[in-house]
């Protein structure tokens, strides 16, 4: 499955943004899923293992828990193809951060 087939569904998206907040219980994503989205626990499980099975997110043991994190290389190969692109949205951010500077700057001035 290719990175944006994974990351184009909004459960799993909102998985790994719980997740970058750190290593979490299935259980608590599960939780939070089901509330937000509506889905069965088999559903949720089922995003987790797409997630896992594609190399974004890792599980671990811990007795009976399953304890979940973010594989960043995944996202890291996303952000290089992305680098290709970046150029059409930085310059605007960069000049914008440039008049932005210049307001200040004059209301500064003028004070």
């Amino acid at each position: 499955m290719h990175a944006f087939d994974v990351l184009g569904d909004p459960v799993r998206r909102r998985i790994l943004e719980l997740l970058a907040d750190g290593e979490r219980p299935a259980g608590e994503v599960s939780a939070v899923v089901q509330r937000e989205f509506g889905i069965s626990q088999p559903g949720v499980s089922q995003h987790l293992r797409v997630l896992r099975e594609n190399g974004f997110a890792t599980v671990r043991a811990d007795g009976a828990r399953r304890l979940y994190s973010v594989d960043p290389e995944p996202l890291r190969e996303i952000d290089a193809w992305l680098d290709r692109y970046r150029r059409f949205w930085q310059q605007p951010l960069d000049a914008l951060a440039t008049e932005l500077a210049r307001g200040r700057r004059e209301r500064r001035a003028a004070e």
